[in-house]
C-alpha cells in the first residue's frame, strides 16, 4: 500500500510542477504577444491627406467661400468644400489685409486666426461674442452667415 502513496505523491508533485511550468512559459508567451505595436511615425501629409476644418460650415458654404477666396485671394485649390491648407492660408491672407493677423500663414486654423476672424466676423457679419479664439457656436453662425452670402 505504501507503494501507490509515494506513487500518487510523485504523480501529483509531477502534474503540478508541469502545470506550473506550462503556465508560467504561456504567461511570458502571452505578455510578449499583447505588447501594442509602436505606431508608424508618418504625417497626415506625407499620406497624401489634408485635415480639414469647416467650422460648422455646409459643404456648399464652403465651395461659396473657396469660389470668394479665388477671386480675391490667391486661392487656387479646388472648389470642392473641404477647407484645408490651402483655403485656410487664403483666409489667412485676407485676415491679414485688415484684421490683424500677424502670424505666419500657414493654412491653419488656430486661435490667432480665429481671433482674426472673429474681429471680422464682429464688424461685418454680426458676431457679437469674444475675440477669444474659440470657433463656438457664435463664431460658426456668423462664419455661416458671411460664407452663405459670397462666392460663385
Amino acid at each position: 500500500m505504501r507503494p501507490s502513496v509515494v506513487t500518487r505523491s510523485i504523480v501529483s508533485a509531477t502534474a503540478v510542477v508541469g502545470l506550473a511550468v506550462g503556465t508560467l512559459a504561456g504567461a511570458g508567451t502571452g505578455f510578449a504577444a499583447s505588447a501594442p505595436a509602436a505606431p508608424p511615425a508618418v504625417s497626415a501629409e506625407a499620406l497624401g491627406t489634408l485635415a480639414t476644418n469647416n467650422l460648422g460650415l455646409t459643404g456648399a458654404q464652403a465651395e461659396n467661400l473657396q469660389w470668394w477666396l479665388a477671386l480675391h485671394y490667391n486661392y487656387t485649390g479646388p472648389v470642392d468644400g473641404l477647407l484645408g491648407t490651402n483655403s485656410w492660408k487664403a483666409l489667412q491672407r485676407h485676415l491679414r489685409t485688415n484684421w490683424g493677423y500677424k502670424d505666419a500663414i500657414d493654412g491653419i486654423a488656430g486661435s490667432h486666426t480665429i481671433k482674426a476672424l472673429q474681429r471680422y466676423l464682429k464688424d461685418l457679419w454680426g458676431y457679437t461674442g469674444p475675440i477669444d479664439g474659440i470657433a463656438g457656436p457664435g463664431t460658426r453662425t456668423a462664419f455661416a452667415k458671411f460664407a452663405g452670402s459670397v462666392g460663385g
